[in-house]
């Protein structure tokens, strides 16, 4: 790629992402091309359609997401990595409103820009989540394929504002209930053989 044309495509995607922050990923096409002083037509020549735009931005996301589940699988306990892993994607899914559709939808959809990102990060969760299921850490009646539809839905929980308070508070019921009950905290056994006592 020549230096002017990939001068102008960081330009885009710089204006890009600053309107899907504001906007989130049903923002206008046209809207993002004049933010950035060119025609639609450019913007289009270089990211033919949404998905393609939100690939290009969300690229860096998807591999750092990626290469974060390959060190925990060596840096951490199983339940950790699992915890941690899945923290972290919740969060930067949350950076472009309605982003998380797109990616439930991009699964089945081998034809989706996004497909390809979305199936490599879902394998990283899958693996994260595999690996505490064969230690006993993590329930064995979910796979990769529930772990990535629970980001999906912790999500959308602070996409929505009456919800996002409860955001955190929901992660941790959800985070517990993947956990066997052997791997959750000690304060719940206490609370519960307080409660028997």
């Amino acid at each position: 790629m020549r230096a002017d044309a990939k001068k102008n495509r960081e330009h885009l995607l710089a204006v890009a992402g600053a309107v899907l922050t504001e906007q989130g990923v049903d923002a206008s096409l046209r809207d993002i091309a004049r933010r950035a002083d060119v025609g639609l037509a450019t913007l289009l020549r270089h990211f033919p359609t949404r998905e393609a735009l939100l690939d290009a931005l969300l690229r860096t996301s998807f591999e750092e997401m990626t290469v974060k589940a390959a060190a925990l699988e060596t840096s951490s306990a199983p339940q950790d990595a699992l915890v941690s892993w899945l923290r972290d994607c919740v969060a930067w899914t949350t950076e472009y409103r309605g982003v998380t559709a797109l990616m439930a939808s991009a699964i089945a959809d081998t034809e989706s820009a996004l497909h390809a990102s979305c199936t490599t990060l879902r394998a990283a969760g899958a693996r994260l989540l595999t690996r505490a299921q064969t230690v006993g850490a993590a329930r064995s009646d979910i796979d990769g394929g529930d772990l990535f539809a629970l980001v999906a839905m912790l999500a959308w929980l602070g996409d929505q504002p009456p919800l996002a308070p409860r955001a955190d508070r929901l992660f941790e019921v959800v985070a517990s209930a993947i956990l066997t009950s052997a791997e959750r905290s000690d304060g719940g056994a206490e609370e519960r053989s307080r409660g028997t006592a």
